[in-house]
């Protein structure tokens, strides 16, 4: 009962933020929300602080005032300047790494419980932040061997913080999937639990620290993006040390050459596709403030705090579906759809195809600045709605990054092609892994597998030779002879029909 009150307070405490800002169904949209909406805006007006300023000002303050987990809904919306309009998109870019720092004598607190009495000899000196966000500060260190480093540091009692966002999240999500019907499908509790898990990683640098590791080798591959060494002597469960980067956050207008800003967009999207298809490993919040250009054009992604995964079968459903809109496949794409279960049986995959048609051929070869994403995604909710499709947790992280890192590619490059971008990675990808090479490699792996079975035949003989014993002793021996025989020629055949499948069968399948 207490945690309930707690959780509504909180609740009801982001109303009254969002309304005392004109946040909440801000005025200036009113002509184009329906009656019931424009009649809940007017009266949470009556509430509201006089003079806030531009609708997107008014929103990055309440979400700053609101705190971590809010903010973080911010960052998304800023890379989405097509949906929510190129002056909201830059008012709420500030969230990114512009938010005001926490004190140096909490940073140096904060230090001192890491790394104990050897805090000051691993940090003679900590100059002020660079830059703050809304779960950490980074700091440009010197050390006196001349090395340069970026010291990120957490925000003192921001765990606590997030996990009683997340309480008062989940709780919401609870009694809206009880009480709106049409929700349920998008699946909120489950939407709120894989947004918790996610930032709850992000609370542990160490975390961090080891998938910025692992994203440099997977990057490196490539090229398209480049990750920070990292100082694990300096790195701690609420501190991270990483080599300094020395260049302009894509935060700034003017970070990136007009020349140059097609080939970082397209590099962003082929980035963030080959680590998902070819490793199922990708970062998980890819926006401009965790983007850096250096002088000689490379591009560095920064923040490793979210991640995501996503298993073999779903790189595969992902590889398929992009390559069916990369080539206006839409029957190929129902299948695959109907195949992973993210369409209920009880459609027709043709009828599902046609959809998908509506939705893919207007927007096909045409660049980002002539379609309208926000048509585009209405279009997709009503389609998911209209075939009873319901949010399925395991690509969600996958889905939110895909938005953001279109975004961003749109806000470099408004005449992007995501689908010239994407296709290099999609392509490569489906000739490995579905290709005459993918196919020559089943049989091997088939075969081998099949040679192995093959190998221990003799002992699982053995074994089903003395169990059949055990089962006759009390029997008569001619009847024991005759179960022996028999169990023996059963083994046989089944091994012999298992082997014709792994080698024959399996890889022409």
């Amino acid at each position: 009962m207490v945690s309930a009150v707690l959780h509504l307070t909180r609740l009801a405490r982001m109303g009254w933020v969002l309304a005392r800002e004109d946040a909440l169904l801000p005025a200036e949209y009113q002509a184009i929300m329906p009656a019931p909406l424009r009649l809940i805006g007017q009266l949470a007006r009556l509430f509201a602080r006089k003079g806030g300023g531009r609708p997107g000002q008014r929103l990055a303050r309440a979400l700053e005032k609101l705190g971590p987990a809010y903010i973080k809904l911010g960052q998304m919306l800023a890379t989405r300047a097509d949906i929510i309009g190129r002056e909201a998109a830059a008012d709420l870019s500030g969230l990114k790494d512009q938010l005001s720092p926490f004190s140096a004598a909490a940073a140096e607190r904060a230090l001192t419980g890491e790394f104990g009495a050897e805090a000051a000899q691993l940090f003679p000196t900590l100059p002020s932040p660079i830059a703050a966000a809304s779960i950490a500060q980074v700091h440009k260190v010197v050390f006196p061997n001349g090395a340069v480093s970026a010291v990120k540091i957490l925000r003192p009692g921001i765990e606590k913080r997030m996990a009683a966002d997340m309480a008062a999240f989940a709780f919401g999500a609870r009694w809206v999937e009880r009480l709106v019907p049409f929700a349920r499908r998008l699946e909120p509790v489950q939407f709120v639990d894989t947004v918790r898990q996610a930032l709850a990683r992000e609370m542990d640098l160490r975390l961090e620290a080891g998938a910025a590791s692992a994203m440099a080798e997977i990057l490196g591959a490539d090229g398209f993006l480049a990750a920070p060494r990292v100082d694990w002597s300096r790195s701690g469960k609420r501190v991270l040390t990483t080599q300094w980067i020395d260049g302009t956050p894509l935060t700034r207008p003017d970070a990136a050459p007009v020349a140059l800003r097609p080939k970082l967009a397209a590099d962003i999207v082929r980035a963030f596709l080959a680590s998902a298809l070819d490793h199922g490993f990708f970062h998980g919040d890819i926006h401009e403030g965790n983007l850096i250009i250096a002088p000689d054009g490379q591009l560095w992604a920064v923040d490793y705090g979210i991640m995501g995964r996503i298993g073999p079968k779903e790189r595969r459903f992902l590889a398929e579906i992009l390559w069916g809109f990369i080539n206006r496949d839409y029957a190929r794409i129902a299948a695959v759809h109907f195949e992973a279960g993210y369409v209920p049986d009880k459609h027709a995959p043709e009828d599902f195809a046609l959809a998908l048609r509506a939705v893919g051929e207007p927007i096909w070869g045409r660049n980002a600045d002539q379609v309208s994403m926000t048509k585009v995604l209405v279009q997709l909710f009503d389609t998911t709605e209209m075939f009873g499709m319901h949010l399925r947790p395991e690509l969600i992280m996958l889905q939110k990054t895909m938005v953001q890192v279109e975004g961003v590619a749109r806000g470099l490059d408004p005449s992007f092609d995501m689908w010239g971008s994407a296709k290099p990675i999609v392509e490569r990808w489906v000739r490995r892994e579905l290709g005459p090479a993918a196919r020559g490699r089943d049989v091997v792996n088939s075969a081998a597998e099949a040679a192995k079975a093959l190998g221990s035949l003799p002992q699982s003989l053995a074994r089903i030779e003395g169990r059949l014993e055990a089962l006759a002793l009390n029997a008569n021996a001619p009847m024991r002879r005759d179960w022996l025989n028999t169990g023996l020629l059963i083994s046989c055949a089944l091994a012999l029909a298992a082997l014709f499948y792994w080698v024959v069968i399996r890889p022409q399948a």
